[in-house]
């Protein structure tokens, strides 16, 4: 498992700046959580106090403080049919757009909005992308407390996992406890070509509600590189162009 490398600043702007061509005035938007959805959050927040109208749905508290500090009407699942676009972050980046999520903490959250939206957007500066999943960060697993000695012992003798710890607070004095009241749990894996296997067999251990894998989700990832934006679709849009 690689270090990582912050981002730049420029880097982030710059790729939600792109982002925003994926927004029009009335869509309801996915609003995700990290430094390159809060770049994109900022970036909207200018739109909408130059008038374009827009809802959103935030996937952490974080980034619903952060979206009403901004202007950014916030709303709610329940009082939304469905999201137009998802727009958030992502920790890894495969070939096939397979991603790893969740090192904000909020991983649970962003598969929920994500699924509710008719496209996913996932922004990245460059160190994001890998070639398996698992070579620069472990695989956030979400909790119920109850199960935390449990799940991991059972996630510890999954194949290919190296190590399982439990996430603490940023001033490391405490467990992390995510917005929904659950543990996270970092998996260290070898990184592996066949994330689906991994994925069923860590959702297979009672106690677990959310796994970090975020499998055949990605319509369209935009990676912030110095100077430009690149975009990378996956292979089921390419495959008919």
């Amino acid at each position: 498992m690689t270090q990582h490398t912050a981002p730049s600043a420029e880097d982030l702007d710059r790729v939600a700046a792109r982002a925003l061509e994926e927004v029009q005035g009335g869509m309801r938007l996915g609003l995700g959580t990290g430094r390159a959805a809060e770049a994109f959050i900022r970036a909207l927040g200018a739109r909408v106090k130059a008038g374009l109208s827009v809802v959103g749905v935030a996937t952490s508290e974080r980034s619903a403080a952060l979206a009403a500090e901004v202007g950014i009407v916030v709303t709610t699942l329940e009082q939304v049919d469905a999201l137009d676009v998802a727009i958030d972050g992502a920790d890894e980046v495969a070939p096939d757009l397979s991603l790893v999520k969740g090192l904000g903490g909020a991983n649970l959250r962003e598969r929920v909005v994500a699924r509710e939206a008719s496209r996913f957007v996932v922004l990245v500066t460059p160190e994001k992308l890998v070639k398996r999943l698992g070579e620069r960060a472990p695989i956030p697993v979400e909790v119920v407390p109850f199960a935390i000695g449990h799940a991991t012992r059972r996630l510890g003798r999954i194949a290919t996992v190296t190590a399982v710890t439990r996430r603490l607070a940023k001033d490391g004095s405490s467990p992390f406890v995510t917005d929904n009241g659950n543990a996270i749990l970092d998996v260290a894996i070898a990184p592996t070509d066949k994330p689906g296997e991994m994925d069923a067999a860590m959702r297979a251990v009672a106690g677990v509600v959310d796994v970090g894998f975020f499998l055949g989700m990605a319509d369209l990832v935009l990676v912030g590189d110095p100077g430009e934006v690149r975009e990378l679709r996956p292979p089921r849009a390419t495959a008919s162009d």
